[in-house]
């Protein structure tokens, strides 16, 4: 099957060239690679928008999950947001709120969409709830901003890896916040040679990041890791947005983390043998859920 584009130069240059949206790309491709009509695309969208939408808001109400290691984080976020007088801003607030909303709900088992992992699922919904209130987009416009996101995501999973037991946190929620990093852009109104730079920029910061899950649970730091993600991915959308370029080419930034998650150590790749997950307040948390010797201290 031949693909429309294999890398982020090919997807940025067909979309210079065709006159269109990088989302609109991605939309095209998916009909090559589905063989479904833009319709059905278009509506399986708009349901995995809705699945979204209803993890936010539920996140928002509190959640909490079985291991008592998260949640009420994103409820304790939008009331500190309320008093006015936050440091980061609403917009970033909100984006960072609606993010660990999402991996709250996922941490307590709820039903969330992928984006593109279930540990990395927050970033991608949380800034898009929260640009919402900025840009005031149309549903399809809301749709597009996924398959923004979905094109570079693509170019990722098919050219280095989204997976942390592959190549550390820097392949998930690094992955995650360059795809919401760049489709912010495309619904800003940016170029799409500037949605890459927002991903490359965002991705750059992110190198090197581990997975480390305390007790093997998607919970500490994953749902953390996410609102930062979030919050990287804002500043990112906003430097490329006004002008500022990267010097090191999107493509070759995904290359360097693919081959940074090639030599991470194995302890450091999702196993919760290293990293936070072998600290001694770690270990106690996962002696403590799942019984066994306590060593340490809970503090």
């Amino acid at each position: 099957m031949e693909f429309l584009f294999h890398n982020v130069r090919e997807l940025v240059d067909l979309a210079n060239k065709e006159q269109k949206l990088i989302s609109e790309i991605m939309i095209e491709q998916e009909i090559i690679i589905t063989g479904r009509s833009r319709e059905e695309i278009m509506e399986q969208m708009d349901r995995n928008l809705t699945v979204m939408e209803e993890a936010v808001e539920k996140g928002l109400k509190g959640v909490h999950s079985k291991s008592g290691l998260t949640g009420g984080d994103a409820v304790l976020l939008q009331a500190y947001m309320q008093k006015g007088n936050t440091l980061s801003g609403e917009l970033m607030l909100d984006a960072v709120s609606k993010a660990v909303a999402t991996n709250e709900v996922n941490a307590a088992m709820g039903t969330i969409c992928a984006t593109p992992t279930a540990g990395s699922a927050g970033v991608v919904p949380g800034t898009l709830f929260a640009v919402k209130n900025k840009l005031n987009p149309t549903r399809e416009q809301m749709i597009r901003y996924l398959f923004n996101a979905g094109a570079f995501g693509f170019v990722v999973a098919n050219n280095a890896s989204i997976s942390g037991a592959a190549g550390g946190c820097q392949a998930e929620v690094g992955s995650a916040a360059g795809m919401a990093a760049a489709a912010i852009v495309e619904m800003a109104g940016g170029t799409p040679e500037q949605s890459s730079t927002a991903f490359a920029i965002t991705l750059k910061n992110m190198l090197g990041l581990v997975c480390d899950p305390v007790a093997g649970l998607v919970e500490v730091p994953c749902v953390k890791r996410n609102a930062m993600g979030a919050s990287n991915s804002l500043v990112a959308a906003d430097m490329a947005l006004a002008g500022v370029t990267s010097r090191i080419p999107c493509d070759e930034v995904i290359d360097a983390m693919y081959k940074i998650g090639q030599t991470m150590p194995t302890a450091l790749k999702e196993t919760a043998q290293g990293g936070l997950a072998a600290t001694p307040t770690g270990k106690w948390l996962e002696a403590k859920i799942f019984g066994g010797s306590v060593v340490g201290s809970g503090n």
